[in-house]
């Protein structure tokens, strides 16, 4: 992982090299209607409130968990112990990410969402509050962290999610297999190159012209941004944004020519 000071170098590149985030000078209609429908949607939905004040809460909960942790790279896993607040400050992405996977599903409307990746279940619970009407399957590999996801969504009153527990090496196959066709998938739970270039394709086969992929955290180390840059050039995908924290993948054939944006966020 990039240190705070690399990052800094790398945000602050971002920003200066990203197009404006107001749609000006945007000659495609899909992204124009992305920037200005979606990303400049300030409307605050009544879901925002009750999720942020569960992250108050989450950041606040000294309840200590037993975790399985691989390390980078590694094939080994190993028990520590860490408390949920700790989890909430390095896991949980920022409130304006969570609230734009919201708008994006209240927008576009995907029937069968998927997530890798479900830790304290935040990012979940924007998802699922979008529309209760969409079915959403999350996995998380961890059973303690996934006990406190649980928690979080009979709190929220979220009952249309499908919670599976287990190494993705362990469960991915057998749940594509059970879900079929994904309209939205958001892989938050792999911060390796290998695993993450490895789950986008066995993903692919799921996934259709009008579908979404966001991968998150695609630059905080090499190794993501290795990852990010091969699959945002893979012949499947015809447009690419990068909005430094998340990247959004698009499958759409209407785009003839492939596109790759940077747009600041």
């Amino acid at each position: 992982m990039y240190s705070p000071v690399q990052l800094a170098v790398r945000y602050a590149r971002y920003y200066l090299t990203a197009s404006n985030g107001k749609g000006h000078g945007m000659h495609s209609p899909f992204v124009f209607e992305l920037i200005t429908q979606v990303m400049n949607d300030d409307r605050q939905f009544y879901a925002y409130r009750q999720i942020e004040n569960l992250r108050e809460l989450l950041l606040l909960n000294r309840q200590e968990l037993v975790i399985e942790d691989p390390g980078e790279g590694s094939k080994v896993k190993k028990r520590k112990t860490c408390t949920v607040a700790d989890i909430a400050r390095s896991s949980l992405k920022p409130r304006k990410f969570g609230q734009l996977l919201f708008r994006m599903v209240d927008h576009y409307a995907p029937r069968q969402v998927l997530e890798l990746g479900t830790s304290l279940g935040i990012t979940t619970a924007y998802l699922a509050s979008a529309n209760r009407d969409n079915r959403i399957l999350t996995m998380e590999d961890d059973s303690s962290v996934a006990s406190v996801a649980r928690q979080n969504f009979d709190k929220l009153g979220l009952q249309h999610i499908d919670l599976v527990e287990g190494d993705f090496d362990a469960t991915l196959t057998t749940t594509l297999q059970r879900i079929g066709r994904i309209d939205m998938a958001v892989m938050n739970g792999e911060h390796r190159y290998g695993a993450t270039v490895r789950y986008y394709r066995e993903l692919l086969p799921n996934l259709h012209e009008h579908s979404i992929l966001i991968l998150g955290d695609i630059h905080s180390s090499c190794e993501m941004e290795q990852a990010w840059k091969e699959i945002s050039q893979d012949d499947a995908v015809t447009l690419s944004i990068d909005l430094f924290v998340i990247g959004l993948v698009f499958f759409r054939k209407e785009q003839k020519v492939k596109q790759h944006f940077t747009i600041r966020f």
